[in-house]
């Protein structure tokens, strides 16, 4: 009982009062903190229609996740809240003539969710389109008044009718529904016209043209299909195949040239590459992909034309984004913003070349960003955290460091925001999923990752950019095939033997947490190099590599781009990169963290680790797991849960008394959440 106490004050005295003493960041900050996630460039390049994401705020809001709000800044940085509040706007996209938005949502009173518009000088919302189903996601045509509508074959009402009465059965893999292309007249009276499609539909893109669509069409809306079966297929309006592409793996962002003659596509270079990145192109009834940018070390994330003949993307190098064009016959490529300042995630391009970005620096989320032809820098359009100017931060900086086989690596440092001296501090290793994915230089603060508050406590945060990241090219993305964990985990561990080297880090206090891949990195530190790790917080990670093929959902894209051999043809490769199997090694204490309804890694890979651990007996091992929630957080209470067990745990076992976990209570001083800025 008095233990249970101890534990309560202790959790108060961490969400309350730990960063607030060193006027740092602090984990009610990091809970209410918004962020831009999409923004969309007008066609005059006057204004930036934003979508806003809003927390909710704890033990005040009903839970769940964020609010998605509507807003409109024009180029002099002057704001509008457009639909603001408790709503979850999705999707804004400007009518060609710019003078109203369409965006998908559910207002109250409606059944599913559906397309409105918005007039940009003022006015309600009115219906542009709806089906008896959810729309899930919408293309305009050139003119206006059309548009090109997906959503999920609606449940018949047989079906329905027997679910009501308790017959609620899953038939695994088989009673997937697919999703349907429609054609409404926006704004008209008239029912909507289904195309008929044989398979599910991904996305739309109307050519400006307005003869035909590109659509991204998989045989079946699972998972696995969705990610390796992805293909583009071009159609007539009224639903007459025209042509395909022979696109190969995974897909990214589509983009019709502003004449229609050619689609640019954001593709796999082959099935096996783990990630889309390549920037091709094709004519106006397919064929096979011409790459603009072959050899490219870096992964495009998004692409626009600027005319009828030149392309703009969005590239990540490294740590970095860089804002470039190309012609469409591969010639002319010309850096318009150069690979430093922020980094950027999203692109909207206006004619004749201006375009909005969204970007984050290390000293602040996502905002909205716009370029202008010939300006040679971006400027910041929104401040959607005022109070991040009262908070101190810690430095943030690129380190680069060579693996023990030669390779060349690279990772972000976040320092402790104070250091005694030259006195060594610990060091919270943070590992990416994936694994093909990247850290950039930017904003590295969230519920599972809060770095500036890990800073004001004292400690240093590092991100490393392993073998098999995206950001350096196809080649280095693959240099993990067939070996998960491996080498890719040597050089997580030699990251750690760099900053101790350099006199920064105490090899004694070094943890490490991360979510999916990044678990499974958790997992690996654990257990084979325990040695290593005083701390481990694994989330939504793997421990058995052979079950996870069997149990989760994407199988074959686990074989592709990762396994290369099945369980059964490797049986010793797959026991040997299971933490599982090096359970008897730990020494570490570990907190595992799992959503009860993730399909991608399903929890009983976090339940076997458990009790692998507990049954070794070596050292303490905490299981948490989150009802309703997947394969990562979503709602604003289990994510400020997840934040405070996570610091918790490190602060006990680096820089506390170690020994029996910490109390399994947690005291959420929920009164102190009233504003961001709340001390």
């Amino acid at each position: 009982m008095q233990r249970w106490i101890i534990g309560i004050v202790c959790a108060f005295v961490l969400a309350t009062g730990a960063s607030a003493a060193t006027g740092g960041m602090t984990l009610e900050q990091v809970a209410q903190t918004r962020a831009v996630t999409q923004a969309q460039l007008s066609p005059d390049g006057g204004s930036v229609a934003y979508l806003l994401s809003v927390p909710r705020t704890l033990g005040v809001d009903p839970d769940g996740p964020a609010r998605t709000e509507l807003h409109v800044v024009d180029g002099a940085g002057t704001t509008r809240g457009f639909i603001t509040g408790k709503v979850d706007i999705a999707s804004p996209r400007w009518l060609p003539d710019g003078r109203s938005i369409a965006y998908l949502a559910k207002r109250e009173g409606d059944e599913t969710r559906r397309l409105y518009t918005i007039p940009l000088q003022g006015g309600e919302s009115t219906v542009a389109a709806q089906l008896r189903a959810d729309i899930s996601a919408f293309d305009l045509s050139p003119d206006g008044r059309q548009v090109a509508v997906l959503a999920v074959q609606r449940e018949s009402d047989a079906r329905k009718a027997l679910r009501d009465k308790g017959f609620s059965q899953k038939v695994y893999e088989e009673d997937w529904r697919p999703v349907e292309l429609w054609i409404a007249d926006i704004g008209g009276t008239g029912e909507p016209r289904r195309i008929e499609i044989d398979g599910s539909v991904q996305s739309v893109r109307w050519s400006p043209a307005g003869d035909r669509l590109a659509v991204v069409v998989t045989p079946r809306q699972l998972t696995d299909d969705t990610m390796v079966d992805a293909r583009v297929r071009m159609l007539s309006v009224q639903g007459r195949e025209l042509g395909r592409v022979d696109n190969p793996g995974k897909l990214g962002e589509m983009a019709w040239s502003p004449d229609g003659a050619h689609l640019a596509i954001v593709s796999a270079a082959d099935e096996n590459d783990p990630r889309e990145g390549r920037l091709t192109v094709v004519g106006r009834d397919g064929g096979t992909p011409r790459d603009l940018l072959p050899g490219l070390e870096g992964h495009v994330w998004n692409v626009a034309w600027r005319d009828t003949s030149t392309l703009v993307f969005l590239s990540q190098e490294g740590v970095h984004s860089r804002l470039a064009e190309i012609g469409v016959d591969g010639s002319g490529q010309r850096t318009l913003l150069a690979p430093e300042g922020a980094v950027h995630m999203g692109l909207s391009v206006a004619p004749g070349g201006a375009a909005a970005l969204v970007g984050s620096t290390p000293a602040h989320p996502s905002e909205v960003f716009l370029y202008t032809p010939g300006a040679g820098e971006a400027r910041r359009l929104t401040d959607s955290n005022p109070w991040l100017k009262d908070v101190r931060l810690a430095r943030q900086e690129i380190v680069r460091y060579t693996a023990r086989d030669g390779l060349e690596l690279e990772g972000l440092l976040v320092h402790p925001l104070e250091r005694r001296g030259n006195a060594r501090v610990p060091l919270i290793l943070v590992v990416h999923g994936g694994p093909e994915a990247h850290y950039s230089n930017a904003w590295l603060n969230s519920y599972a990752q809060p770095a500036q508050v890990a800073a004001a406590r004292g400690f240093a945060s590092f991100f490393p950019n392993y073998r098999s990241s995206t950001g350096r090219g196809v080649a280095f993305s693959k240099l993990g095939h067939g070996r998960p964990g491996m080498e890719e985990f040597d050089d997580l561990v030699d990251g750690v033997d760099h900053l101790i080297e350099t006199g920064l880090v105490d090899r004694d206090k070094v943890g490490i947490t991360g979510g999916s891949y990044g678990g499974y990195a958790s997992a690996w530190g654990a257990t084979y190099y325990s040695e290593r790790f005083a701390a481990s917080v694994m989330f939504v990670g793997i421990s058995d590599q052979a079950s996870l093929v069997t149990t989760g959902d994407i199988p074959r894209e686990q074989y592709l781009v990762h396994m290369r051999s099945w369980p059964w043809e490797n049986p010793e490769m797959y026991r040997q990169t299971s933490p599982i199997s090096h359970a008897q090694k730990s020494r570490t204490p570990t907190l595992i963290l799992h959503g009860e309804a993730d399909p991608r890694v399903p929890v009983m890979q976090s339940y076997m680790l458990y009790r692998y651990l507990q049954l070794a007996g070596q050292a303490p091992v905490r299981l948490v797991l989150y009802p309703g929630e997947g394969h990562g957080n979503t709602r604003g209470a289990s994510r400020y849960d997840y934040s405070l067990r996570l610091m918790q745990w490190m602060e006990h076992y680096l820089t506390g008394r170690g020994g029996e976990p910490p109390a399994y209570e947690i005291d959420y001083a929920l009164p102190a959440q009233a504003t961001p800025s709340a001390r």
